[in-house]
């Protein structure tokens, strides 16, 4: 899928989808709320899915005098009173989708009739995939629409695992089965699926949903479900080609004219024999138009641009070649153009090596990063990072300052780039999965370079998460950390490699697994870890290893079961979590040598189920089966209390927020 849009008036999604949440009648509350619910707040979301955050800022949207019948359309609909509550903008690659829904939701959102909006990114953090899609549209929409505020709040309180619970009732898959699955698969159990049981709904609610995608056979069999009635569709490769290429020789004029007063050229420049020209060769396809002039605008000489997209384009109609060919051959040109020609043969391969890891990290990356930290997690200086990336700004969006990620300008580029049939040269295109094998590689050696024992310098076994400032945490833990951290297991998966025991892999858990968890425990990440080792065991299935299949089995059940106390105090990775692991646990074994572990807590007659930390992390309540729950000091160990009274074993324990009351399955201590 590519773009994807959700205007209430929608909703939009796929690889590159977004969602448009938005013709509502009456007044919306736009205004950021000083006092958030904490209920809602505690909703998972995506910062980065809005049309208008900080992010999608550098997004372009449609030129006044581009595209002018297709938007009245898609007003039309909004503003109607018709059953056809959704509105389906499919079409190849490149064709405009994103830019429309990116126009339709800022006028959407200037007239305050914009409930929500969900960009779909491949290359996004929390947009590249469908888990925090439903939450994300709920929490947009309560607080811009303030009669559904508590409509919303009172779902979660009534419900506090609703943000978990509604995707195991949307998906008859497992949540770990879905998380797995690529964004064109959770698109059909996340998102298609809660639309066919809305599209039954809206008859009665003034509400529209604009969606937009490519148009993929799974995509266009998940409609056919829709009742015609309810839905309208326009495929924008279908529109006229004559409407089309005015669109483009709009946007072509208006970019070229800038372009000429930049390079101070003629104001006949380029003319318009030229730009009829470059309008056939892009076949109808914006982003050609758009690569194009951004391939233009960075060279030093604009017309000696214009003639080499014009020499590496033989025009053929459009019914004998398919548009993505030119597409291809711009991006090898522009690839191409980025090594001067007077570069010895040794220093062309070299730099074409250079090119091919840098680039084929950067497509393959889950979350975009920065310069600064591409250079410290591939281990390339970043002035060979910046030397390689200073011709590419056709299709790749380079900030200036260093600190802010790198993203492309369209996810075609990424198609192009992983796919050899349609990149052809061999020293550009990008083998996915020794791309993702050598992140795995980089990630590993960066966590053992970087992680160890209290790496926040806390030198406070109980410390809590909530009393760490965040600045703390990302400077201990900068963002090439972070990555790797939470990216390593999906790069290790998607590089199609097969583990052994004693491997690069399995001597990185023995020795930085505590590390990894406590990192993620101050990343507040925990759940993410316990995820990806679980995902990681599934993996290691393939492979007759049972050294490393029993210890990251082990690892699993480890993580799961001191999960509250690491989220709470990561610290306690070496402490309590350790001390309470079974005397057989692998784990346990494997790190008790380990100065960190100072001491056993004594004292239960039968086995521990669960710890809490006191508020203040100064206390550690433990409960065991024996029924009673005994109450250490955190720093040293000691026992201060025994609770007994239970009539049956204690089940749980958790301290009241003041630290006053210790509550158990039992009752209150």
């Amino acid at each position: 899928m590519s773009g994807s849009t959700q205007l209430i008036s929608g909703v939009s999604a796929n690889q590159n989808s977004q969602v448009v949440a938005g013709t509502i009648h009456g007044s919306v509350n736009f205004g950021s709320s000083e006092n958030l619910n904490d209920v809602l707040s505690s909703l998972p979301t995506s910062e980065d899915a809005p049309f208008n955050t900080y992010q999608r800022q550098p997004d372009p949207a449609c030129l006044p005098d581009a595209r002018v019948d297709l938007l009245q359309k898609i007003y039309i609909w909004a503003d109607g009173r018709d059953e056809r509550c959704i509105f389906w903008l499919n079409g190849l690659a490149g064709t405009g989708k994103s830019t429309i829904a990116r126009t339709v939701a800022r006028r959407r959102f200037d007239e305050q009739q914009l409930g929500a909006s969900f960009f779909f990114s491949r290359g996004g953090r929390d947009v590249n995939h469908a888990d925090k899609f439903i939450t994300s549209i709920a929490w947009q929409l309560a607080n811009n629409i303030p009669s559904l505020h508590q409509h919303i709040c009172d779902a979660i309180i009534e419900r506090r695992d609703i943000a978990s619970q509604s995707l195991r009732d949307i998906a008859s898959q497992s949540l770990r089965d879905i998380a797995s699955q690529s964004l064109r698969d959770q698109w059909q159990q996340l998102i298609l699926r809660p639309l066919l049981k809305l599209a039954r709904l809206l008859k009665t609610v003034r509400l529209r949903v604009l969606l937009t995608s490519r148009s993929e056979i799974p995509i266009r069999y998940g409609f056919r479900q829709l009742p015609n009635a309810n839905l309208q569709d326009i495929v924008l490769h279908g529109i006229s080609p004559s409407i089309v290429d005015h669109d483009i020789s709009v946007f072509f004029e208006y970019n070229l004219k800038l372009i000429g007063q930049e390079h101070s050229l003629d104001d006949s420049w380029p003319g318009e024999e030229i730009i009829r020209s470059l309008i056939q060769i892009a076949g109808g396809l914006f982003i050609w138009a758009a690569t194009a002039c951004r391939f233009i605008q960075e060279g030093v000489f604009a017309d000696e641009r214009v003639q080499t997209l014009l020499e590496g384009s033989t025009y053929i109609p459009a019914q004998e070649e398919h548009p993505e060919v030119q597409l291809n051959k711009l991006y090898t040109t522009v690839l191409k153009e980025s090594i001067w020609s007077g570069y010895s043969a040794k220093e062309k391969e070299a730099l074409y090596g250079m090119q091919k890891h840098i680039l084929g990290s950067i497509v393959v990356l889950f979350s975009p990063l920065s310069t600064s930290s591409l250079h410290r997690l591939l281990n390339i200086t970043k002035q060979r990072i910046d030397q390689v990336l200073r011709e590419l700004h056709a299709i790749l969006d380079v900030p200036k300052v260093g600190i802010y990620p790198l993203r492309l300008h369209h996810p075609s580029f990424r198609d192009f780039l992983l796919d050899k049939k349609r990149c052809g040269d061999t020293n550009f295109w990008v083998d996915e999965k020794e791309a993702h094998h050598m992140l795995t590689n980089s990630c590993i050696q960066l966590m053992s370079s970087s992680l160890k024992q209290d790496i926040c310098y806390m030198d406070a076994p109980g410390m809590l998460v909530v009393n760490i400032k965040r600045s703390r945490v990302e400077q201990c833990l900068p963002p090439e950390v972070q990555y790797a951290c939470l990216y390593w297991i999906q790069h290790l998966q998607k590089s199609g490699a097969r583990l052994c025991d004693n491997d690069q892999v399995h001597q990185f858990l023995q020795e930085h697994l505590l590390h990894w968890l406590e990192a993620l425990g101050w990343m507040g990440k925990l759940s993410e870890g316990a995820h990806a080792i679980a995902s990681l065991e599934l993996f290691t299935s393939l492979s007759n290893c049972p050294g490393i299949s029993s210890f990251i089995y082990d690892a699993k059940r480890f993580v799961l079961y001191n999960r509250p106390a690491i989220e709470q105090a990561p610290f306690q990775t070496y402490y309590s979590a350790l001390v309470f692991a079974p005397t057989i646990s692998i784990i346990r074994k494997q790190f008790e040598k380990w100065n960190a572990v100072i001491q056993t807590l004594e004292g239960h007659s039968n086995g521990v189920n669960a710890v809490a930390f006191a508020p203040d992390g100064k206390t550690l309540a433990s409960e065991s089966w024996d029924r009673t729950v005994k109450l250490w000091d955190a720093g040293s160990g000691a026992l201060q209390q025994t609770l007994e009274g239970n009539s049956s074993g204690v089940n749980a324990v958790a301290y009241a927020p003041d630290g006053k009351t210790l509550a158990t399955s039992g009752g209150s201590r």
